[in-house]
Formats: structure tokens, sequence, C-alpha cells
């Protein structure tokens, strides 16, 4: 596994930073199917999603619901940035004047969200995560981490932690 760490100001337009953005580029090869369930002002996944609808997305909707659309296996690489804690869940859906509940604040989640992605995504795919943590989508759902990306942001602000995993060819193997 290669883990590499970089220094880089905060945005709250996470691509934009230079060392993710050249990240994410180094992967999001071309004439692939990728998706972004949380895309804010970036268009570099083919299909885009946000649910604030002044982003000027391709859908605008609840992230759930969006993955939920795509069928077994039908997407090369997922771009992963959703709000990295309950408090900033909180706080986009407060300024959506959405309701904020138990479903929106539970780790559930980023697990009911995980287990849809890690449906969708082909054998052999993609999926790049960013957060405060390494978790990614993870092995008991088929994936095995290939790259850690340490974005140190100085001062008292968390580093961004971006990984990059790849989907097994088949998840069980059969019994002869």
């Amino acid at each position: 596994m290669k883990i590499t760490k970089e220094w880089a100001m905060p945005n709250g337009n996470t691509f934009s930073i230079k060392p993710i953005g050249n990240f994410v580029k180094k992967h999001l090869k071309q004439n692939i199917k990728s998706i972004d369930p949380f895309a804010n002002t970036n268009k570099l996944a083919t299909i885009t999603n946000d649910l604030d609808p002044e982003m000027e997305t391709d859908y605008c909707m609840d992230a759930l619901k969006f993955l939920k659309q795509f069928d077994d296996e039908s997407i090369d690489l997922v771009l992963f940035d959703p709000p990295y804690s309950p408090r900033q869940v909180s706080e986009c859906y407060k300024k959506l004047g959405k309701t904020v509940n138990m479903q929106t604040t539970q780790a559930s989640f980023w697990s009911n969200m995980k287990k849809e992605i890690a449906r969708i995504t082909k054998p052999n795919g993609v999926v790049l995560c960013f957060g405060w943590n390494s978790q990614g989508i993870g092995k008991t759902r088929g994936f095995e981490m290939e790259e850690i990306l340490l974005v140190a942001h100085g001062g008292h602000h968390n580093d961004t932690i971006c990984t990059m995993e790849r989907k097994a060819q088949t998840l069980f193997s059969s019994c002869v």
C-alpha cells in the first residue's frame, strides 16, 4: 500500500485543494462511468449529484436515493466525499431547510451509503473516499486499500484523509 503526506490550506470544496485534486485526477480515467453523490461545485465525475439545487449537478437528491438508482456493478469509479461528521451533516441539512433526525446523524448515514457503493461498483472498480478517517468502504464489503493520501492543513485543522480502494474481482471463492 502506498501512503503519502502533503500539506495544503483547507477549503470547504475538497477537490479544489491541490494535492487532493491531483489525487482524484490521477485515478479518474477517461471513458469510464463515474459518479459523485456529494459533488458540490465539482464536475469531475460523469454523473453528479448534490442535495443543494444551487450546485447545478445532474441530480439534486438525497445521496442514498441517488446511489440506489444504479444497477449492481455498473459504476467504474465513485468519488465519496460526504460531510465528515454528524455536525457537518446537520449544518448541510439545516442550511437547505431539511429535517435533521437520527437517520442523518448516526453512523448508519455513512454505512448505508457504503453498502450501496459496494453494490454498484464494478469488480476491479475504484472508490475514492475523503474524510477524517481511513476506513474507506472496507474489506468486509470486498474492497482492498491501495493508496492513502494524508493532507495536513496545519494549526487546529483536521487532516483530510484520502483513500483509494479497489473492489475485488470476486467476493467469495467457491469450494469444489
